[in-house]
């Protein structure tokens, strides 16, 4: 891994020859799929926002109508955002930055400060001894058991359906992006209050056009349905009954991405506004990768079997919340409630 100032870039000169030859050329940016992705993911959601600010003069129900292709347009923003922090969306590193930030400020979310913690995650992933930056709280059975009944508690009700994805989407759209944390370099810091800079003057501009009341009533729906859909995205991609965890000594790249990072088999509308994200174990192995290539670059490839996961697989798993040391996969509560307390379990 190469670290740079507030920033941590992943080196894949680990894989294989074999393997990167077949990824290298769906590598390679292409500006008029590019131009496509913008004009339908932030264009198309602008378009719709202007929409449901006009409707908020005929009915409140019609602009939730409209909330719902708005959600679907900015998840689809948002994965132009992430391709840009991977520096795969454009050819140029500057054009990336620029409509990353740029897209930040749509999406609520710091693009320099959110570039780090991905860029973690993605060196990190499935990696038992770095769990914490950049992923969904996972413990083990031994830890969750060491904890007193007050942190079995409160993991109880972090993992909680209703709270991931109920207050879940608070949280990592309006809270916790805004927040400055000590230590938190200087690069990132500036990213933090720029963004926030940015989102002031923007939501103060709209609020002077439009009121308060329909700038809440408007711009609300979609992004909390976008947030609720990212949780669950980011959450089935590496949380799946045989997900890949290993300890540092046994941690393999390759291995974390293929075994560790799910093929989301989603329906063909959902794959769209989704941007291809379910070939997640294609964006692991490279995440120079574009989203619109990666459909190609997984039909190409002969990387063996890889966890395979439907729609309802991934709205099943949402039930696993611990990991167990010795089944190796993840578990149920109850399943590791009927497990024998001992070391290591």
């Amino acid at each position: 891994m190469v670290r740079e100032a507030g920033r941590t870039l992943i080196d894949v000169s680990h894989q294989s020859p074999s393997v990167r030859s077949a990824l290298a050329p769906h590598m390679t940016p292409r500006l008029g799929r590019a131009v496509f992705d913008l004009a339908t993911s932030v264009v198309a959601y602008l378009v719709v926002a202007a929409a449901m600010f006009a409707a908020t003069d005929v009915s409140y129900l019609l602009v939730l109508v409209f909330a719902i292709p708005a959600a679907g347009f900015l998840i689809r923003t948002f994965i132009v955002f992430h391709d840009c922090a991977h520096g795969s969306f454009l050819r140029s590193k500057r054009a990336n930055a620029t409509l990353g930030a740029a897209l930040g400020v749509i999406l609520f979310t710091p693009f320099a400060w959110w570039r780090h913690k991905h860029a973690v995650h993605h060196a990190t992933a499935g990696d038992l001894d770095r769990r914490g930056t950049g992923d969904i709280q996972t413990l083990t059975i031994a830890e969750y058991r060491a904890r007193p009944w007050w942190g079995r508690a409160g993991y109880r009700l972090f993992r909680n359906p209703l709270v991931m994805f109920g207050l879940g989407p608070l949280w990592v759209v309006l809270v916790g992006p805004r927040l400055v944390t000590p230590g938190m370099h200087r690069r990132l810091r500036r990213s933090v209050l720029a963004t926030d800079l940015a989102l002031a003057v923007v939501i103060g501009g709209l609020c002077w056009l439009a009121g308060w009341k329909d700038v809440v009533l408007v711009l609300a729906p979609p992004l909390f349905l976008t947030g609720a859909a990212g949780i669950w995205l980011f959450y089935v991609q590496h949380q799946f009954e045989d997900a890949y965890w290993q300890r540092n000594d046994d941690w393999s790249f390759d291995e974390a991405a293929l075994q560790g990072s799910s093929y989301l088999r989603l329906p063909r509308i959902l794959q769209f506004f989704t941007g291809n994200i379910g070939f997640h174990h294609i964006h692991h192995l490279s995440a120079r990768i574009p989203n619109y290539n990666l459909q190609d670059a997984h039909l190409a490839g002969e990387l063996g079997s890889v966890p395979t996961l439907s729609l309802l697989d991934g709205l099943r798993a949402v039930q696993l919340k611990l990991w167990d040391a010795d089944q190796r996969r993840l578990v149920t509560f109850r399943e590791a409630g009927r497990k024998p307390s001992r070391a290591g379990a």
